[in-house]
């Protein structure tokens, strides 16, 4: 599987790119919330040599692999809701997400696995 970037998505990621001189943009997950964790995402200045790399819409695409065992597969999208811009998440892993959205569970064979956190 992959991650993989909708239109908007690129288009917003590339600015952030262009504007921070990044070579990726990170994509991971830590230990937070109701539901157990949450997306973390930034510009990657190094690659490590164990992280993941995707390509889409020629933007390289970092996960360390940790992280990647509970979102492989996701999708990524860029939106306004109200008067905020926020990128959104479609994991096909996830079973549960907490009430507010800010944090959601996997199932728990994936969760015991990827505990390093």
């Amino acid at each position: 599987m992959a991650i993989t970037l909708s239109d908007k998505a690129a288009s917003r990621i590339r600015q952030f790119l262009s504007e921070q001189q990044g070579r990726a943009f990170r994509l991971g997950v830590k230990r937070t919330g109701c539901s157990g964790w949450a997306y973390v995402t930034s510009i990657a200045e190094d690659i490590g040599s164990e992280d993941q790399q995707f390509e889409d819409h020629g933007i390289s695409i970092v996960v360390d692999p940790k992280s990647l065992e509970l979102i492989d597969g996701t999708h990524i999208d860029y939106q306004r809701q109200g008067l905020n811009t926020l990128f959104t998440f479609s994991n096909p892993n996830v079973t549960d997400e907490c009430g507010c959205g800010e944090s959601f569970a996997v199932n728990t064979a994936a969760s015991a696995v990827s505990n390093p956190f």
